[in-house]
């Protein structure tokens, strides 16, 4: 008894006695509208993130921003609105709309469940959630300005983490409409930057949907005629079969085409939002495009042959829409209006009266063309019927011990899971650099796939090849792509392999094999190659004078790590080696790393952690996708020699003395 007495005295158990904790009314507490969203950010704008990805809150609060601005557009107020981003940290926005009634600016602001969006009247097609969204941009930003002109005055109020600290009204002669001014808070966005391409393309989508509507953006001007056509001719990387099938209806508009890619790609909107997960309008979409093309040929042809290789985009517009979180990124109505038609009926009914019209009247430069697309892969689908089978067998058996995969416990696909998006895997070269990670992995979120060594060179193969070749069946199982990425089982897919010669090559191929098979892959963002360091540079604590080094490599310790001997810097680049050195004193340690399977998990768990160096594998228009792989794995041999002979550099790892001398 007298030990136990000893520990409860000592603290070790503190809490565990017998005791009740009080519950009285003193627990029961209030927050404030704006401290609300400073606690629970996470309720209003998904993640905070630091702005290296799309979904990332500091976009999501420019998008609130905007969205308010747009729903002025749309009520035929304001064809103009003005963006501009200070040192990519500080964002401006004026639109030239009807202004925020000044009586209620504060409101508008910074209470919760007010604003003009529940007024159907006002805001017959809105983006924005009820006012929801200025809010949370109010709360949590480190200063938030907003100012009215209407009616020769403007009024401005400023807040600082949505607490209010001026308001004045004045007399002004500038246009009607809004001024919002935001940086957000450092102290919940820890690093964060605004990404130039990130933002551009979220504004060109407003542009696509909003023909007439004229974006400035840092003095650049951002604007389209022919709105979704011209949004799939700026994203397609290879040609189309046929013209752009382009139409409009009322609250509806649709654009599609096919191409000589494998699987569908889609770009879906709701009252100018782009809905990145799609929803209920891009199903309705699938499904009837298909039936009605269908129904024109009046063939038995399958639903999956008439969409394979489509590029479309569809954009409608919906009273009071619900969306299945605030970030607005799925559609979760069923009618278009309150009591009025299905969303599913009405895309259905104008699919089929004007995409039917449409290939009867352009029978030979586009119903033809189709058709031809279509019996091809009807053709590609059935040769490989009995592989397919076999492969699908194949990998179901994989899937209960497969040795090539060490899987984790979340995954992207678990939609009811907080932590889905950190879900990664690991493509890596050989069982010496899987080891390596599967070591210093986090069991919860990331997985590995093993390579046995350099994968078919893929370029110029069909489909059946993903089937016949047991590495990249096995890939494309553990990835659960088969049948479209709505069942993605990793947010990142990670190529990582050795930074030499031969790893660069397996990259391509695995690259390739993506492009190939799977370009949505990359263009959805979920391809990323890891970045490893070259270069391991240390010194010993006691030969290091500057003391500002050794307090930062402490500061960098993870709980629980002890404080080595040595000061440690890894280096991704020779400028890197060479500040090191500069840092680190005289006479330090330098490695060579030659492959992933040299670094100790110990050392390794640094390179996959939360500052874990990526690069994202991109898509572009410019790209022209087929005339780089046949450049880079087509069977062009001696052109590829002959450039690198002509191009090859010889560096020289000269002394520091010489260096320091020049």
């Amino acid at each position: 008894m007298l030990e136990d007495k000893e520990i409860i005295d000592n603290g070790a158990f503190e809490g565990t006695d017998n005791s009740t904790p009080e519950y009285t009314d003193d627990n029961i507490r209030h927050l404030s509208d704006m401290d609300h969203i400073r606690t629970r950010p996470g309720m209003y704008i998904g993640r905070l993130g630091d702005g290296t990805l799309p979904e990332d809150g500091i976009y999501v609060l420019l998008k609130e921003v905007i969205d308010n601005s747009i729903d002025e557009f749309k009520m035929n107020s304001g064809d103009r609105i003005e963006i501009d981003i200070d040192e990519s940290l500080r964002v401006t926005i004026r639109d030239y709309g009807r202004g925020i009634p000044q009586g209620k600016l504060e409101e508008a602001v910074s209470m919760l469940n007010t604003g003009g969006k529940y007024d159907s009247k006002a805001f017959k097609k809105s983006v924005g959630l009820n006012g929801v969204g200025l809010k949370a941009v109010n709360a949590l930003s480190g200063r938030f300005e907003v100012q009215s002109y209407r009616e020769g005055k403007v009024r401005s109020i400023v807040f600082e983490r949505g607490r209010k600290i001026a308001d004045k009204t004045m007399k002004s002669t500038d246009e009607s409409g809004t001024y919002i001014y935001f940086q957000p808070d450092e102290t919940l966005f820890k690093n964060y930057q605004f990404h130039d391409e990130i933002v551009e393309t979220m504004l060109r989508n407003y542009t696509y949907l909003n023909s007439g509507l004229t974006i400035m953006y840092n003095g650049r001007r951002i604007k389209s005629r022919n709105g979704l056509e011209d949004l799939l001719n700026d994203n397609m990387t290879v040609d189309s079969l046929y013209p752009i099938i382009h139409i409009k209806g009322e609250d509806i508009e649709i654009a599609f085409t096919h191409t000589n890619q494998y699987g569908e790609e889609y770009h879906s909107f709701v009252n100018g939002q782009h809905t990145t997960q799609g929803g209920t309008h891009q199903s309705a979409f699938k499904e009837h495009i298909a039936k009605t093309i269908k129904e024109h040929f009046d063939k038995n042809y399958e639903y999956t042959d008439i969409r394979n290789g489509i590029v479309a985009a569809i954009a409608i517009n919906v009273e009071e829409p619900v969306f299945e979180s605030q970030t607005k990124i799925k559609l979760g109505s069923t009618l278009m209006a309150p009591g009025g038609e299905t969303i599913n009926k009405y895309i259905g009914d104008f699919i089929k009266r004007e995409v039917d019209n449409y290939m009867h009247i352009h029978k030979e430069d586009v119903a033809d063309i189709l058709e031809n697309k279509i019996k091809e892969s009807e053709h590609e689908r059935k040769a490989m019927a009995g592989v397919t089978k076999l492969a699908r067998e194949r990998a179901k058996k994989a899937n209960l011990h497969n040795r090539k995969l060490r899987d984790c416990r979340i995954h992207f696909s678990d939609a009811k899971n907080d932590r889905k998006e950190e879900s990664c895997i690991f493509i890596t070269e050989g069982d010496s650099a899987s080891g390596s990670i599967t070591k210093s992995r986090d069991v919860n979120t990331q997985a590995v796939f093993s390579l046995r060594g350099k994968p078919l060179n893929s370029f110029g193969l069909t489909k059946k090849v993903v089937y016949e070749n047991e590495e990249f069946n096995l890939l494309q199982a553990a990835l659960d792509i088969q049948d479209g990425l709505d069942n993605l089982r990793y947010n990142k897919v990670i190529v990582a392999t050795d930074a030499d010669v031969d790893g660069m090559h397996i990259r391509l191929l695995i690259i390739t094999f993506f492009l190939q098979f799977y370009p949505d892959l990359i263009k959805k963002g979920h391809v990323y190659v890891l970045q490893t360091p070259l270069f391991r540079v240390r010194n010993r604590r006691s030969k290091i004078k500057n003391k500002k080094i050794i307090a930062e490599a402490d500061a960098r310790l993870v709980k629980g790590e002890k404080k080595s001997d040595f000061i440690t810097h890894y280096c991704y680049t020779d400028e890197e080696r060479q500040k090191a050195i500069k840092d680190l004193g005289l006479d330090p340690e330098i490695t060579r790393f030659k492959g992933l399977g040299e670094i100790s998990p110990e050392e390794f768990v640094h390179f996959i952690g939360p500052d874990m160096r990526l690069e994202q594998v991109t898509l572009h228009k410019n790209d022209q996708v087929q005339k780089l792989l046949a450049y880079y794995m087509g069977k062009n041999t001696m052109e590829r020699q002959n450039f690198i002979i002509d191009n090859l550099v010889v560096e020289k790892d000269l002394p520091m003395e010489e260096e320091a001398v020049s």
